[in-house]
């Protein structure tokens, strides 16, 4: 048969597929989300996630060295309070759980990009994303802790702040804030297309953070939109973001591609705790191979338009990139 164009021939050979390939990815473009706890000699599994773990501040030190070595230079500190308050006070607390974990990581791991979550679930005394007025999260009430949260984080060594509350203006308030106090060049990652999401689950036992009462579904968003997403990245991008992420990841890459089609900055997405608990639980059962669906899931995010990717398997992914697997 006589076929002038023949797609196959570009697949002939492992060093021509890696020549051609459209997605290359590279270590540097990975964050680990890091659990950071308050007490002293803690290493705790967190039952949903096996293999993953909640840290002290004096204990965390072995993850990190041990993500450096692998090639993730980026973290996300998530604190987990021993004490909780109606309004969140220990967010915003300058010898918070997070605060401290800063201060120690930027001491001990000066090479370290370290990012804060910047939320107020972990640590309000019902769960919420915000100060409640009744059973409704006041918007704007809320604004004024979220910056002041991010202003400590940054003051006690954050490179990088990343709103995922979900409140109206955020971006634009801690943007103020942090600008009046000359952290000009500090970015904001903000969580701009959040959804209401099943995904969550096993997060929300590892932090403490689930809400007790309602749901989050009047300020995360409704899974159902599209054109939502796009508005709301828009508007933070215009209020000050730099970088916009998508979450969760998977369920989601159709709004990573259409986001990265409308944005110029770039684009993030946090591959969540659900994701990770699947691929665990999977693997255990021995129905998928936990190898192959790490590298496909990663690329996957990547294929759609992601610039960084925030996932759990961040130095397994490191691994399998160094050893040509992924790449």
């Amino acid at each position: 048969m006589e076929l002038k164009i023949r797609p196959r021939r570009l697949r002939y050979g492992e060093n021509l597929r890696k020549m051609v390939r459209e997605t290359r990815v590279d270590p540097s473009s990975l964050i680990y989300p890091i659990f950071v706890r308050e007490g002293s000699g803690i290493v705790e599994e967190i039952p949903a996630m096996p293999g993953q773990y909640r840290y002290s501040v004096d204990t965390m030190g072995r993850k990190l060295e041990s993500l450096l070595k692998a090639g993730v230079g980026s973290v996300m500190f998530f604190g987990i309070p021993d004490k909780k308050d109606e309004k969140g006070s220990g967010a915003y607390d300058e010898n918070g759980i997070v605060q401290q974990a800063l201060r120690r990581a930027k001491a001990e791991f000066p090479d370290l990009y370290l990012i804060t979550d910047v939320c107020m679930c972990e640590y309000t005394s019902h769960g919420h994303c915000g100060v409640l007025c009744g059973h409704e999260v006041d918007n704007d009430e809320t604004l004024k802790l979220l910056a002041q949260t991010a202003l400590s984080h940054v003051e006690a060594g954050a490179d990088m702040v990343a709103p995922s509350d979900m409140m109206d203006g955020r971006v634009a308030a801690i943007r103020e804030t942090l600008d009046a106090h000359g952290h000009i060049n500090t970015p904001i990652m903000s969580y701009a297309v959040k959804y209401a999401s099943a995904f969550y689950g096993p997060f929300r036992e590892a932090a403490g953070s689930a809400p007790s009462f309602g749901d989050r579904k009047s300020y995360q968003m409704d899974y159902h939109n599209s054109r939502e997403g796009v508005k709301e990245a828009l508007l933070d991008v215009e209020e000050g973001a730099d970088i916009i992420m998508v979450k969760p990841a998977m369920s989601y890459l159709d709004m990573v591609a259409r986001i990265k089609n409308e944005v110029h900055v770039p684009v993030a997405s946090y591959s969540v705790s659900g994701e990770y608990a699947m691929i665990k639980a999977g693997a255990q059962l021995g129905y998928i191979d936990e190898e192959k669906i790490i590298c496909e899931t990663a690329v996957s995010a990547f294929r759609a338009g992601c610039d960084i990717y925030l996932t759990y398997f961040a130095e397994e992914i490191a691994g399998y990139m160094k050893e040509g697997k992924i790449g």
